[in-house]
């Protein structure tokens, strides 16, 4: 195998593969970059078996074939060659030998036959969207992800696709994020998938260089074929990422959503954020907790703890109901209006025992459990 290429090219393709592989490799193959040159580019992939990505980027082949390398040792290589122009050449016992300007490398890699292969995502069902849309979906619930490895059902972003519409949900037990969207889909394509967060995580970092993303999944994984636009980093075409699901029943997050209407209060996002960062600036781990309270065109944010004092923030707001107030852990309160990017929110408050909601007037809702007020 033999091939020239583009540094900044080759380094920023290693960079999109990277995050894929673990301290802990399972078998000394999954650390290592799967390097394929043929035509007019290369594909590098690496996968932990239950992710797994691909991209390609332009080079100028010699001669075709396959090897693989470790890579990450080959990520630092790569970005500190000292000339733009780089050569690679494999030989037939698997050592590579890498020259620019100046530098030469020799490193041993592996036979590429030993790669475990990314599955083919023909026969699963599968549907297209744009990759702003899903990019602004995931940022607005999978904050509430569970982190709690003994609920690992809840430790991802469930995608229901059903009745033309595409819906996200997110929730650790003690607060809720939905978001919907109407959307064409096949009719052979409806079903519920389970994401995990380290799959979740990669796609945040990768939607977004390109327009369209098309969605392929079954009972068992899920695919991403995400477009890639007209960059200057040398990808061609599109990034192709493989995750298995999280298998198991979601839990019926609908139950959770408070059915009847609040005393619901219109705010402006960033505002509110502010106020409620500034107040919990003065709350300790074991007062993590700011108070909201309402009255008539006016709503206070209050916190204290025997450790730091006391805070008090005050907003204009048009509000006629009765007092009310209610405690909640402030970064619950601070991960939705972060999230969003509307300048106003809804939020609903019932009693002092009952969920906080949030809505805006697109198709989201955040529920977030309340604190106990002593």
């Amino acid at each position: 195998m033999k091939f020239k290429i583009n540094r900044d090219h080759f380094s920023n393709g290693l960079a999109q593969v990277l995050n894929v592989v673990g301290p802990k490799a399972a078998m000394p193959i999954l650390s290592n970059v799967l390097i394929e040159a043929e035509k007019d580019h290369i594909s590098l992939t690496t996968t932990n078996l239950d992710l797994g990505i691909r991209c390609k980027i332009k080079a100028e082949v010699k001669d075709g074939g396959a090897v693989t390398l470790p890579v990450k040792r080959l990520a630092t290589i790569v970005r500190e060659l000292p000339n733009v122009d780089v050569s690679f050449d494999s030989s037939a016992s698997h050592q590579v030998k890498i020259a620019s300007g100046g530098s030469n490398f020799r490193i041993m890699g592996l036979g590429a036959e030993e790669f475990p292969k990314l599955p083919d995502s023909g026969e699963d069902k599968a549907f297209t969207l744009e990759q702003g849309e899903l990019a602004t979906m995931l940022s607005n619930v999978s904050y509430a992800q569970s982190t709690d490895e003994t609920r690992y059902i809840l430790n991802g972003v469930y995608f229901k696709i059903k009745d033309g519409k595409l819906s996200l949900v997110a929730t650790d037990g003690r607060r809720l994020a939905l978001v919907s969207k109407e959307m064409p889909v096949p009719s052979g394509s409806t079903g519920a998938i389970i994401l995990p967060a380290k799959t979740v995580a990669e796609l945040l970092r990768l939607l977004g260089k390109g327009e369209k993303l098309k969605i392929a999944f079954n009972e068992r994984r899920a695919a991403f074929q995400i477009e890639t636009g007209k960059d200057t980093s040398g990808l061609t075409d599109s990034i192709y990422l493989f995750s298995k699901v999280v298998e198991g029943n979601y839990p019926n997050y609908q139950q959770v959503i408070p059915k009847e209407t609040h005393q619901r209060i219109k705010l402006e996002r960033e505002l509110f954020l502010q106020c409620v960062h500034r107040a919990a600036l003065v709350t300790s781990e074991k007062s993590n907790s700011v108070k909201i309270k309402l009255s008539t065109n006016l709503l206070e944010i209050t916190a204290s703890s025997p450790d730091f004092g006391e805070s008090h923030e005050a907003m204009a707001i048009s509000y006629s109901g009765p007092n009310l107030q209610a405690a909640f852990n402030p970064l619950f309160v601070m991960d939705p209006l972060r999230a969003l990017t509307r300048d106003e929110v809804f939020f609903e408050l019932k009693d002092e025992v009952s969920p906080g909601v949030f809505k805006t007037l697109e198709s989201f809702v955040c529920v977030i459990m309340p604190v106990r007020l002593s």
